[in-house]
């Protein structure tokens, strides 16, 4: 299969974890490496990444092919992303960053989409490579993209629900809308949704919950792995159509006659 490209970046594998909900970071550590995942998800002002005084993420990665994805959790307008992403580049040097500007913060942590696009075009002129999550409104995806978006990360479901894909002809519409890689992201709960997400299209997925709060972090993030593999070959090799009645699988002519 094809390596997943987000702007200037190649992965090879198309699956993103996160860093949030782990026992601590050396779970965090095994998990990931288990997923084969190369990208994971950094809340940046939740968790140390940069502070040697503190335990930090980074050291516990030194020595991996993971890179880190900073995304501005806790962000509520589009000033404080802004500020959020050119710190943090400042005291990394990372660019490759996961936008999230969340405007309902007591239920449901849906986005603020109008405050993301107007974060997402200022950042696009930062130099950022902008990995932009939304609801699954394939007219505001298509929006995010012309504000420079370089993936677009339509939610499953609400964050952490473990819902699935509740909407699974948007994912559809949005693949369709735009011509950057879409990434299926919040709501995973298990391995079948993320080979359904494959399945219907979707370039990659991002999971934390369905993995840091399983019962064993390790298999089910190795189950993530085969199970986005699976469905992006499934997806590739083109399913049957769908028929109301049976199909005979052996052939018919020349049957003995009795």
């Amino acid at each position: 299969m094809h390596k997943l490209k987000i702007g200037k970046y190649e992965l090879g594998s198309r699956l993103i974890v996160g860093s949030g909900k782990y026992t601590d970071f050396q779970t965090t550590k095994e998990a990931t490496l288990a997923s084969g995942s190369e990208l994971i998800t950094v809340a940046v002002r939740r968790l140390n990444i940069t502070n040697p005084d503190e335990e930090n993420l980074r050291d516990t990665f030194a020595g991996t092919n993971v890179k880190f994805l900073p995304n501005s959790a806790g962000c509520v307008t589009a000033e404080e992303a802004i500020t959020t992403f050119r710190l943090t580049r400042e005291a990394t040097g990372i660019d490759l960053i996961k936008l999230e500007v969340i405007g309902d913060t007591q239920k449901t942590l849906y986005p603020d989409v109008l405050e993301t696009i107007k974060a997402c075009e200022i950042l696009k002129k930062d130099g950022f490579t902008i990995m932009a999550y939304t609801s699954d409104d394939p007219i505001m995806a298509k929006r995010l993209e012309d504000a420079g978006a370089d993936a677009i990360m339509p939610l499953a479901a609400p964050i952490g629900s473990g819902l699935g894909i509740q909407n699974p002809y948007n994912v559809v519409f949005v693949k369709e809308a735009v011509g950057v890689p879409v990434i299926v992201d919040a709501g995973i709960g298990c391995a079948s949704d993320a080979s359904y997400a494959m399945e219907l299209g979707a370039d990659g997925v991002l999971t934390n919950t369905a993995i840091a709060q399983s019962k064993d972090p390790m298999i089910m993030a190795e189950a993530m792995k085969h199970a986005v593999i699976a469905g992006r070959m499934s997806y590739l090799a083109g399913r049957i159509a769908k028929k109301p009645y049976a199909t005979a699988s052996s052939p018919v002519d020349g049957l003995i006659q009795f």
